[in-house]
């Protein structure tokens, strides 16, 4: 964690992410045909099945317009989504905007220097493990998971163990 003020996890009633890079693992398949696949990760999906459960809500703000994307977001429930959205800061107005939540109500996970002005903006801010360095220096936690491989799902155990709302939703499973 950077030495940025101590972010309050018990504010976050938002969950933001960047799609490749932090849902992915960065990679796009482009088919002969033009069209496009990415691959999400099931651990990263149940994760946000969790976190809808706990009552919050979630968004995406990407740079890129995918099909996939929107796709993925529905199947998950996603409850805002921005893409393209090259000037991510401009898709965080928009989701202030729309939501009506202030910035200290939102955690954001992103992996690139694309990233850094709603890190800088957030309550809470994430890069995954795989992030450039660049992005890393300007947030409140690193995962140790990389993009694509649970890094999301890392971040929504951490904030509702951290916030008391984890135990809860376990007892379902631990009956």
């Amino acid at each position: 964690m950077t030495d940025r003020k101590k972010p309050d996890l018990a504010a976050i009633k938002l969950l933001a992410m960047d799609v490749d890079g932090v849902l992915t693992d960065g990679s796009v398949i482009i088919g002969d045909d033009g069209s496009e696949s990415k691959k999400f990760n099931l651990l990263d999906g149940h994760g946000i099945k969790l976190w809808h459960r706990a009552g919050l809500q979630t968004a995406l703000i990407s740079g890129r317009m995918s099909n996939a994307t929107q796709v993925r977001a529905k199947q998950l429930g996603i409850n805002f989504v921005y893409q393209p959205c090259p000037a991510k800061l401009e898709g965080l107005e928009k989701l202030l905007s729309q939501s009506g939540f202030a910035p200290k109500d939102i955690a954001y996970i992103g992996d690139d220097v694309l990233d850094i002005p709603v890190a800088k903006r957030v309550g809470f801010s994430v890069a995954v493990d795989n992030a450039v360095d660049e992005l890393k220096k300007e947030v409140h936690y690193i995962t140790s998971r990389p993009g694509g491989a649970g890094a999301v799902r890392e971040v929504v155990e951490y904030i509702l163990k951290n916030t008391g709302r984890w135990q809860e939703l376990m007892e379902r499973y631990l009956v």
